[in-house]
């Protein structure tokens, strides 16, 4: 383990973790015997000017929200998850109960992920009651994660590797993939990440303790990350608040998957275990888990990429450790969809990574091997490059091609003619294609996930990819609602709007009455 010596700098000893050297460019330390260890980060953060951060943050939150916008704009949401979020949001800004019907009638969503910190959005959500101010919220938040680790970069290595790392960091294919994937809490965790490695790097343990906290509102994993960044306190010398801090993380993280999430849960259980000891309906041991960690050529890739990114300087950094606790669910899941480069999952990544980066070049500076001081010089613009480079196979390169932004082609028209022929307040069923566009002012089911509520009206994309193409969309719905009747609307392009035609049920599945 890591131990300080009395005069507050660290010392590594065999087979402990290196100590956070500042290297032999750093400046001499001329204050006075007195002066508290703190004020050398302090002084050097009033050096480093926030203004180009702020400018680089507020780029590329434009260019986040740009992405997100067109995409919703064309109809090209990638999964339910926009509509689930912005119905959770909808509720906490009607100082409702978080229930989302697009998971099920009356389903509270709090027994699916514990993400409570979701609310925060609330405010924003009365000025912009849309799914869009949840793109525009994300876009900012991984902004603002980009300001901390770059300004964060030049604090620590001066010259010009913050506005590099920057770049890097916003560029990231963690980042961008999360930002083609429309909103998802992680959001959250992304500025929180970055202020905790932020505060470990400059040594100021009680802020980083402080930050770590909020992260298990944020998602029900995420207390064993608070839990990694208390073993790190511990071993950088604060003992006490180390080992507090790994308890609570370890406690948290019990008992919001034991307690919290099958209290809320209408099945009072954690339903994603499943993702870890079933592979489809066939069980799988823990045993089996843990040997086929490594198993797939897709899991190997993102590993190389993950580090890679970083010019493999992030193995340098104890930083890296707060990344296990994601990696070991995802590589345990047997849903491929956690193993690879897409999706929003590497998003948490990317603050630590990058900001090791930083730390393992800090360190590397001064190291005895002569190629890996020399690496050290180049290693922060290797990663500028291999972003800049990546970003051409990423979803930001569709920002250079017109075809983004036209929001004019034959499908999005019919899109739009098909909402418009769906009243306001009314209880709708659709597919993906419609879905996040009604929850802002209707009630929004799932397509084939509401039996028993007899839905006013049924909205389906015939293009959607149903398993067997539908050929006759009125016969679909009155096979999903036998207990109604329904009666073609609206047809256009491939969309397909049918009506009740029958009296809506005296009770209606969870849906309370007045």
């Amino acid at each position: 383990m890591l131990e300080l010596n009395k005069s507050g700098t660290d010392r590594s000893e065999p087979g402990r973790l290196p100590a956070q050297d500042p290297g032999p460019d750093a400046a001499p330390d001329t204050r006075p015997a007195g002066d508290s260890p703190s004020s050398g980060p302090d002084a050097a953060a009033d050096r480093v000017p926030l203004r180009p951060y702020l400018i680089a943050g507020a780029i590329l939150c434009a260019l986040y929200f740009l992405y997100a916008y067109f995409q919703y704009a064309r109809f090209g949401s990638p999964s339910w998850d926009l509509g689930i979020f912005e119905q959770e949001v909808r509720a906490y800004a009607g100082f409702d109960a978080p229930v989302v019907d697009i998971k099920g009638p009356g389903y509270l969503i709090l027994g699916d992920h514990f993400s409570p910190i979701v609310a925060l959005l609330a405010p924003l959500y009365w000025i912009w009651p849309s799914a869009e101010s949840l793109l525009f919220a994300q876009a900012a938040l991984f902004a603002l994660g980009a300001v901390i680790v770059g300004r964060t970069t030049q604090q620590i290595l001066g010259g010009r590797s913050g506005l590099c790392v920057t770049v890097a960091y916003g560029l990231s294919w963690g980042i961008q993939e999360a930002v083609k994937a429309d909103f998802h809490e992680i959001a959250f965790a992304v500025p929180l990440l970055a202020l905790v490695c932020r505060a470990l790097l400059l040594k100021r343990y009680t802020a980083a303790l402080l930050w770590s906290l909020p992260l298990v509102l944020v998602k029900e994993d995420l207390g064993a990350t608070v839990a990694v960044v208390g073993f790190l306190l511990f071993v950088y010398g604060r003992r006490l608040q180390g080992a507090l801090l790994a308890v609570f993380g370890v406690a948290a993280f019990a008992v919001t998957l034991v307690v919290l999430i099958p209290a809320a849960s209408s099945a009072g259980r954690y339903d994603y275990w499943t993702k870890i000891d079933k592979n489809g309906e066939q069980d799988v041991s823990m045993l089996d888990s843990v040997l086929g960690v490594l198993d797939s050529s897709v899991k190997i890739e993102m590993l190389v990429f993950l580090i890679g990114i970083t010019a493999f300087m992030a193995l340098r950094s104890p930083l890296t450790l707060l990344i296990l606790p994601t990696l070991g669910w995802r590589l345990l899941s047997q849903d491929s969809n956690h193993w690879g480069m897409v999706w929003h999952y590497s998003a948490i990544l990317m603050p630590v990574l990058f900001l090791a980066l930083a730390d393992g070049v800090r360190r590397s500076r001064g190291s005895h091997r002569p190629w890996l001081a020399s690496y050290a010089k180049v290693a922060v613009p290797v990663a500028a490059a291999i972003a800049v480079a990546m970003t051409q196979h990423l979803p930001l390169r569709d920002l250079l091609r017109p075809d983004t932004y036209r929001t004019d082609d034959a499908r999005s028209q019919a899109a739009r003619a098909a909402l418009d022929a769906i009243p306001a307040g009314s209880r709708v069923e659709t597919d993906i294609t419609l879905m996040a566009h009604l929850t802002s002012d209707r009630t929004v089911y799932w397509v084939g996930g509401a039996a028993g509520t007899a839905p006013d009206i049924v909205a389906i994309n015939l293009d959607f990819g149903w398993s067997r193409p539908i050929q006759d969309p009125v016969a679909y719905a009155e096979q999903l609602h036998p207990e109604a009747r329904y009666r073609l609307k609206h047809r256009g392009g491939s969309f397909v709007v049918m009506e009740r035609t029958t009296p809506e049920p005296a009770k209606i599945p969870g849906v309370r009455g007045d």
